[in-house]
């Protein structure tokens, strides 16, 4: 009976956190840093950049950015030789582009309005004035909505993301913006110190934090300095999970295998080896080629696992 309310609640967890909804704090939280990095490559506003994303993705709630990483509502143009999708839009069935990671996507919007000749009077505009780059942006057909300038405007105000612009970061605590740690190398280049939210604790010597409500690992790699896909190898996770509150994650790799202090581990009902893994900071594939399992298979309650050395 255990093992049955174990498994319908993990379902629960599981098709809530498949359905949940971003919010557009978390959305920005998110992607803030990368809109900042794309604006010190290129010029472009990060506000703009951030603004753009939360419209044109919904806060990342659209169909086209769930199932192709497209941001920016971006259609696939003659020269686009990656991946595509088609969804209706102005015409059925149109061509957008797809992309491997959000990220990619933010990267080749930067790229997009670059290379494009209809854009180029905008980066004439400072970085900070971000209402004459929206009007530029609705001027040079970005969009067809008639109102395009003054959506992307009231987003920027509503949220303070002009703040970004001048490398001013959105606080998970407070719904507010703080500044970033601002860092001059011995080049004279600037870089950014992320503003961090979360204790860094320890499990089996490896340093990990405690995700809190609303976290991804793209919010926390951003956040530590870390790929969003470390995070995802270092937590045996797929691409896509969101750790739910009061999970550990670690931020650096599991050891292959525990202490001399802590040899076994006795199965509870409804426990998973991926739970153990993450219990003890212990990689996957070692626990299971320890244990003389196939990866995928679970183990029984009552049965002892080998922390340490393989069972002889």
């Amino acid at each position: 009976m255990r093992q049955i309310l174990f498994f319908l609640l993990f379902i629960s967890l599981t098709l809530s956190a498949f359905s949940q909804r971003i919010t557009r704090e978390e959305y920005i939280r998110q992607w803030q840093l990368v809109a900042i990095e794309e604006m010190n490559r290129s010029g472009i506003p990060a506000s703009i950049t951030i603004a753009q994303g939360c419209l044109e993705s919904g806060n990342g709630n659209s169909e086209l950015s769930r199932k192709s990483n497209n941001h920016f509502g971006i259609k696939c143009k003659r020269s686009w030789t990656g991946k595509k999708v088609y969804y209706d839009d102005d015409r059925r069935n149109e061509c957008f582009r797809s992309y491997r990671s959000v990220k990619d996507s933010y990267i080749d919007h930067t790229n997009f309005l670059m290379e494009n000749p209809r854009y180029a009077s905008l980066f004439m505009l400072d970085h900070t004035d971000y209402k004459s780059w929206a009007k530029g942006l609705k001027k040079a057909g970005y969009a067809t909505a008639h109102d395009y300038d003054k959506r992307l405007i009231r987003i920027i105000e509503e949220n303070k993301l002009h703040r970004l612009d001048k490398k001013m970061t959105f606080s998970p605590m407070d719904g507010q913006t703080a500044h970033n740690a601002l860092d001059t190398d011995n080049t004279g280049t600037l870089t950014i110190s992320p503003y961090k939210s979360h204790q860094i604790t320890k499990v089996n010597r490896i340093k990990a934090v405690v995700a809190q409500k609303g976290d991804t690992y793209e919010i926390l790699a951003q956040e530590l300095g870390l790929k969003d896909w470390e995070l995802y190898k270092f937590n045996d996770q797929p691409a896509g999970y969101r750790p739910i509150p009061n999970e550990v994650v670690y931020i650096k790799p599991k050891k292959n295998k525990t202490r001399k202090d802590k040899l076994t581990h006795r199965v509870q009902a409804g426990e998973t080896m991926h739970y153990i893994s993450q219990l003890y900071g212990i990689k996957l594939n070692p626990l299971y080629r320890r244990n003389g399992m196939k990866r995928g298979q679970q183990p029984r309650p009552g049965q002892v696992i080998y922390l340490n050395k393989k069972h002889k």
